[in-house]
């Protein structure tokens, strides 16, 4: 049996640390990460490694070399190019031979025992197995579901915390049979997560999980480099230390350091040949090969790599210095900085927490380093809520960090290409459409500014094909001191999330490329944009049939940017409307509940008053619609989709055109399968996110229409989004079509009784809990959508969420009479707390 260590990363979110060392070689307690991986191998038993090489393949091969100065043979694979992790390994098959492998990657941190993992998959015959573990936040990992046998069930890639099913992750330890090896496809792009594993399943094959006991740490980013430091020192993971150990302190072979020691306390690790003065104060602190400490330093929680000079009185605390850098005299280092090779800090300089330092740099003596932004710390891991970006407006997201996204977004899309912008009407949200357009042009990207728009307007423009990305800049419809950013791709949807994670590597290492003079790209200002979307918009409704109900309408606008696109399309449909704040008004774009429910109150007494046909409440951002009946009653959020579903589906059918297949998302009412049943409509669920919704359409080309819970509707027909203002239309025409009016209809359709209740969850017991409900619920009819939903009967049921922005956990609840409902939601609410307390 052959090992095979992954060591071809590029270890881009660990810069500047790894500008010019690659990821596996970066040291961990002065011995390079992939030794305490080769150290780990041999302990199990392993002599015959094979090393994948990719990014600076002549550091790993200098240091190794044949493998027998570290007691091993040691043999190399170079990638030609990025052939995935399966394509990878499968390069090397030549070298594996017929042998059966183990895969590791070389830039992690375990002491997981392998011998009983190899002993695992051997009992269970397995075609493979994935050696796992469980973690307290899995949204950065595949979450892999096995059964009581050890057989893989389910993969969820990076999931969202909807589909975090259980907190068992996937930790990259493959075990894998040679025959399976041979199936891979040679030279092509080819991953183990994504599509080795999936086909295996879906071919029958015997796919194994081995949940492991010990310590394992994906050495992702600065932070968790840190952290996997500061976790040798205190013993959290067995790992071997070069030197003489005498207690807590171990000290390399010709290294000069006191000789009592009594400045030292915690862990100290002392490379070779360092020289550290008496009174020089080291807590939990590594100190690499050649380094120099000089009288009265303090070096406090944190990692000095070799070769580096501190002199007199310096201090540094919970920070890591790069090889060959100095701090002078007097300088001091606060928290979270991270250092490259060869910087100069010059004598009583200061830098300040959150501030990250590239090769040669100086910094001038006496200075004061200091990004002084208070969003720094948010940034810290990632920027992306799925498709956006949310943070308070010239706080968190201000110009600086406006241009920096910018151009992180036109590394990701390449020089000369075409990104298209828009805004609401703020102007915060003018001032950051302009700072990321500015970021794109130093990239070379060429921005065609919409100005003022809605975002399915943005989104329409999109599916031209012309652009290769967009983003859309907003005041929050929810806070009036945020904003959101929010990123589509080339075809309109919302940004995927391998580009996200591309743009946010980008963000964080700072390795932007500039373009030169001549690359700068141009603004552009696109024509005639509204014009074509109004077209379209009526070409896809019968307006003449509308036309001839002279409906009576009340719209509210909200201020936004529908109050000067639909009124003219309303005229066209020949409509008698009423007009609400009907102009834009850019302080009033966010609307509080207490706002909300008095413009609700406002259209329902004009439409009581003036015996109008409807009433209708726009969203700012012209995305959402919530309707008042003709006697100006509002229709509940969880009725919503029932009422407007059965006027669809009674609308196709008059028409002669009924539709086969429709969704809506995992937490609506069972209402919509009764009316589904009722019309032979297949009803498939989605998430419960925009994003679900338009997957969904654009997954299946069957689904012809989605009824969303929070005043959302999609009409493929039309767009594969929704947009408020085609939802109106589309309501209007299908009134036209029916004759039905929609108090009638509310009242006709059954009403079951449902709760919502929030349960306090910290982020890390979030997965613990996931797994618990999992266990709890096996054997029952359940639904694996988004989140984890039980059901009791076809109109009783549980799901449980966990909340994607707080520490909650959403119990949602429907039964046919309230008092069940309160039992349910009383049941699952202390279920959930018991299992976030259960470790």
């Amino acid at each position: 049996m052959k090992a095979v260590i992954m060591a071809g990363g590029f270890g881009t979110r660990l810069r500047p640390l790894t500008c010019n060392v690659p990821k596996p070689m970066v040291p961990m307690v002065n011995r390079p990460m992939m030794m305490h991986i080769v150290d780990l191998l041999k302990q199990h038993g392993f002599k015959d490694i094979i090393s994948l090489l990719y990014y600076h393949p002549t550091v790993i091969r200098n240091y190794f070399g044949d493998g027998s100065a570290q007691g091993i043979s040691m043999d190399y694979t170079l990638a030609e190019a990025d052939f995935g992790t399966a394509g990878s390994v499968r390069n090397a098959l030549e070298k594996i031979g017929d042998d059966r492998v183990l895969i590791i990657s070389g830039d992690v941190l375990t002491d997981f025992d392998l011998t009983e993992a190899i002993r695992f998959h051997e009992e269970k015959g397995a075609d493979a197995t994935l050696v796992l573990t469980r973690v307290p936040n899995p949204l950065q990992f595949g979450v892999v579901i096995v059964d009581e046998e050890g057989n893989i069930t389910r993969f969820l890639e990076k999931p969202s915390w909807g589909e975090v099913f259980s907190d068992t992750i996937n930790t990259g330890i493959y075990i894998i049979e040679n025959e399976v090896l041979q199936t891979i496809p040679y030279k092509e792009d080819f991953d183990f997560s994504k599509n080795l594993f999936p086909a295996m399943m879906q071919e029958g094959k015997k796919l194994c999980g081995y949940i492991a006991e010990g310590y394992w740490r994906d050495v992702g980013n600065l932070g968790e480099y840190h952290e996997a430091s500061m976790d040798c020192l205190g013993g959290n993971v067995s790992v071997v230390f070069d030197g003489e150990r005498k207690g807590d302190f171990i000290v390399g072979e010709g290294s000069e350091v006191p000789e009592n020691k009594e400045n030292w306390s915690g862990t100290v690790v002392v490379g070779k040949n360092a020289r550290i003065a008496e009174s020089a104060k080291l807590i939990n602190a590594v100190i690499g090969d050649n380094v120099t400490v000089h009288d009265g330093a303090i070096v406090l929680n944190s990692v000095i790599w070799d070769g580096c000079t501190l002199e007199e009185r310096v201090s540094i605390t919970n920070s890591v210095m790069g090889s060959e850098s100095i701090l002078h005299a007097d300088a001091s280092v606060a928290d979270n900085v991270f250092i490259s090779d060869k910087c100069t800090i010059g004598a009583e300089a200061s830098l300040l927490s959150n501030i990250k330092l590239w090769p040669e740099k100086i910094v001038q003596e006496g200075a004061v380093l200091s990004k002084s932004l208070v969003w720094e710390d948010k940034w810290l891991r990632e920027l992306f809520a799925d498709a956006r970006i949310t943070g308070s407006a010239n706080i968190e997201i201000n110009p600086e960090f406006g241009a920096k996204l910018g151009a992180s977004l036109g590394a990701v899309v390449g020089e000369g290409a075409q990104v298209l912008a828009s805004r609401d009407p703020d102007n915060a949200s003018r001032m950051i459409k302009r700072a990321v357009a500015c970021g794109l042009m130093s990239a070379g990207v060429n921005v065609y500014d919409m100005q003022s728009t809605s975002i399915p307007l943005l989104r329409q423009v999109l599916r031209s094909g012309k652009y290769s990305a967009g983003f859309h800049v907003r005041k929050s419809p929810y806070d009036k001191r945020s904003m959101d950013l929010i990123f589509f791709d080339a075809d309109g949807q919302d940004i995927s999330s391998g580009r996200t994670k591309a743009v946010e590597r980008q963000f964080f290492s700072e390795d932007f490329r500039r373009a030169d003079y001549e690359g700068i790209g141009s603004l552009y200002f696109p024509e005639r944009t509204t014009e074509a979307y109004r077209e379209r918009f009526l070409s896809t409704l019968d307006h003449s049939l509308i036309a001839t109900k002279a409906f009576s309408v009340v719209v509210d606008y909200s201020y936004g940017i529908a109050s000067s696109i639909f009124p003219n399309i309303l005229g066209k449909m020949g409509a008698e409307v009423i007009s609400l704040n009907a102009y834009i008004d850019r302080t009033r774009l966010t609307r509080s509940p207490e706002e909300f429910n008095s413009a609700c109150q406002h259209v329902s007494g004009i439409v009581n008053s003036l015996s109008c046909n409807i009433g209708i409440l726009l969203d700012a951002g012209a995305e959402k619609v919530f309707v008042s009946d003709e006697h100006g009653r509002f229709l509940p959020e969880d009725r919503v989709p029932a009422v407007v579903t059965k006027l669809y589906l009674e609308a196709r059918k008059r028409q002669g055109n009924p539709i086969l297949k429709m969704g809506c998302p995992i937490s609506a009412s069972s209402e919509m399968d009764f009316i589904a049943e009722e019309y032979g409509v297949e009803l498939v669920r989605t998430q419960n996110s925009h994003g679900g919704m338009m997957q969904a359409v654009l997954s299946d080309h069957d689904i012809q229409f989605v009824a969303g819970t929070k005043g959302g509707f999609i009409f493929p027909e039309f767009l594969f989004a929704t947009d408020a203002m085609y939802s109106v239309a589309k309501i209007l025409e299908m009134m036209a079509v029916t004759g039905w009016r929609l108090g009638d209809l509310e009242d006709s359709i059954p009403h079951l009784s449902r709760i919502s209740r929030t349960v306090h969850c910290p982020w890390k017991s979030k997965g613990r809990v996931m797994r618990h409900a999992m266990h709890a619920s096996e054997g029952m009819e359940r639904k694996l959508v988004d989140g984890i939903k039980i059901h009791y009967d076809r109109d009783t049921w549980v799901l449980l969420v966990p909340s994607k922005e707080h520490e909650l956990f959403d119990v949602h609840v429907e039964a046919q009479t309230p008092e069940r409902a309160n039992e349910l939601a009383e049941e699952y609410s202390q279920k959930v707390a018991q299992w976030r307390d259960n470790a």
